[in-house]
């Protein structure tokens, strides 16, 4: 059966003769802070149960062990769906999962969907159905019940039959270097998690505002994620949407006219107030380089035509239409953006061809 790891010598001792393979998941809690709060490390040394580790993170000391782990150059992590798992570790051990290997990913490259949930791939590659009933359990409190131990071994317990079989999809069509590729993007991503630098292109309500209001949303929202760092409190905790959108709107001309609208708003931060002032007030350094929020006046016809491509590659491929291209990616390159990013690497060489004389001179091609 699983083994509960609550002392980091526990740890040292079961990681000691590391396998070349192992299966990798964790617990969090991320409903009142910014960061996830790691609350239980799940690892599966073999496809045994007597292979797995319920490790606990809450017990002081764990931390050198499992970043060591993490680390290890010569042990390939089996992770599904990691990115939320990739905060947690960065965020508690300092380290990613490296070398790391995602069965969602690899489900995608391989045909089997877009998206696909852990429980769906387990059944779909090893016929055999999970309970799923401790999703939204308080993984925090101690002793974990009996249900939670066998819910959180589960996500590990299949992770080494799901590699071995997707491995071997993957080298069958020659799409072993794809799954590298994005694993690797994917890491690059986690590792340089500075917040985004133009947070305000993905809220819709951006697009209403003249240039100067989305300037001046920008500079909200990039102070908001800073704050939200600092304090680890969730950012809609810190400024909602709706009053970051209104007050980038308004631009009140006087600090007066500033004080009276967040009074006005019941749901205001007025103890930051100061700090607010001067974050919607003071220049960013790059503002200047910010793209605009776009709404509809794209080129609808190219951007369809493009999408029926990408539509058809795909098909051809036999991988899901947005593994390929999302819309926000065909609007970046629509937008200049070029083949970058995602769009690099093995998408370019699968899309630029059919894309590229539907852009036309606007985006030039890579050579």
């Amino acid at each position: 059966m699983p083994h509960w790891i609550d002392t980091p010598d526990a740890l040292h001792a079961s990681l000691a003769r590391l396998p070349a393979v192992i299966g990798l998941d964790t617990e969090f809690i991320r409903e009142r802070t910014y960061w996830p709060q790691l609350a239980l490390v799940q690892i599966a040394l073999g496809p045994a149960d007597d292979d797995i580790l319920l490790v606990d993170p809450l017990v002081d000391g764990m931390r050198e062990p499992l970043a060591a782990l993490l680390a290890a150059p010569t042990v390939l992590k089996v992770m599904h769906s990691p990115s939320e798992d990739l905060v947690a570790f960065r965020h508690f051990c300092g380290v990613l999962p490296q070398p790391l290997f995602d069965t969602q990913l690899a489900a995608a490259l391989c045909g089997l969907g877009a998206g696909l949930g852990y429980q769906k791939l387990v059944l779909a590659e090893t016929g055999i159905a999970l309970d799923k009933g401790e999703t939204r359990s308080d993984w925090l409190r101690r002793p974990l019940s009996p249900s939670q131990l066998t819910y959180a071994a589960d996500d590990v317990r299949h992770l080494h039959a799901l590699h071995a079989s997707l491995q071997a999809q993957l080298a069958a069509n020659g799409r072993g270097a794809w799954e590298a590729e994005d694993g690797a993007r994917l890491l690059a991503s986690a590792a340089s998690d500075d917040g985004e630098r133009w947070p305000h292109l993905s809220m819709r309500s951006a697009q209403f505002l003249d240039a100067a209001g989305q300037v001046r949303l920008l500079r909200l929202l990039r102070w908001r994620d800073a704050q939200a760092r600092r304090s680890d409190k969730p950012r809609s905790w810190i400024l909602d949407n709706e009053l970051a959108v209104a007050l980038a709107r308004t631009n009140p001309a006087e600090r007066r006219a500033f004080d009276a609208q967040l009074d006005a708003t019941p749901k205001a931060p007025r103890g930051l107030r100061d700090a607010l002032w001067q974050a919607l007030s003071t220049p960013l350094d790059d503002e200047a380089d910010a793209p605009p929020a776009r709404g509809d006046d794209r080129d609808k016809r190219q951007l369809r035509a493009m999408q029926d491509a990408v539509a058809a590659i795909a098909g051809e491929l036999g991988v899901p239409e947005g593994l390929l291209a999302s819309r926000r990616l065909l609007e970046g390159l629509q937008d200049g953006g070029g083949w970058t990013g995602p769009l690099a690497g093995w998408r370019r060489d699968q899309l630029q061809a059919r894309l590229q004389p539907l852009l036309g001179e606007s985006v030039p091609p890579t050579r």
